[in-house]
């Protein structure tokens, strides 16, 4: 069985779908692991509530090297198969992504390849868009950039805020998450140049 470990900086609900996932046996896979760089994430908890191993790893004032080397040393220590990032708020160095090729996965509340980075549900009322979503994709060295697994849309309505649209996004990725995690650790994929084939 693939075992994931799970990197949050938050309330960690994609975390919490992930887990419930597993535990109805809708994915096949175990939790090795959740870090947090932040000690106050309610993940951490959560974890702990459910028998996971959780494990903070502050990260405020490091370098990143520094801090990307001691976060691949506790993945490796535990085991993890496929690195998924889940409201983790920071950017991976090349060396971080070097030691886990083609092993991370991110969920972005957007349809990438619009509306990278942070605040995307606001990007998206801002630029009046019609249909938004969320997107599940490889991460390599540039932000927001690696190949797609999977997407879905949601539609923009006329007086949505950034609360309501990000929630109807949220229940997509809670579905779409689980769904590209099945995939990979299946291996039911391959990736030929930007594109991720499903098999």
């Amino acid at each position: 069985m693939k075992r994931l470990g799970i990197l949050v900086s938050g309330r960690g609900s994609n975390f919490e779908a992930i887990a419930r996932n597993i535990a109805t046996g809708q994915l096949d896979a175990e939790v090795a692991v959740v870090i947090s760089n932040r000690a106050e994430a309610r993940c951490l908890d959560t974890a702990l509530a459910r028998g996971l191993n959780a494990v903070c790893l502050p990260s405020k004032g490091l370098d990143r090297e520094v801090y990307d080397r001691t976060l691949a040393a506790e993945l490796h220590r535990h085991g993890v198969d496929l690195v998924c990032l889940a409201g983790f708020m920071r950017l991976l160095s090349a060396g971080f992504i070097r030691e886990f090729p083609d092993r991370i996965l991110n969920i972005h509340p957007s349809l990438l390849p619009s509306f990278p980075g942070l605040d995307a549900q606001h990007q998206a009322l801002a630029h009046a868009v019609k249909i938004t979503g969320c997107t599940v994709h490889f991460v390599d060295q540039h932000l927001d950039a690696g190949p797609i697994v999977i997407q879905a849309a949601v539609p923009v309505l006329d007086l949505d805020t950034v609360e309501t649209l990000s929630a109807r996004i949220l229940t997509q990725e809670h579905r779409i998450y689980s769904e590209a995690i099945g995939i990979v650790i299946a291996g039911k994929y391959r990736v030929q140049g930007r594109r991720v084939l499903l098999t």
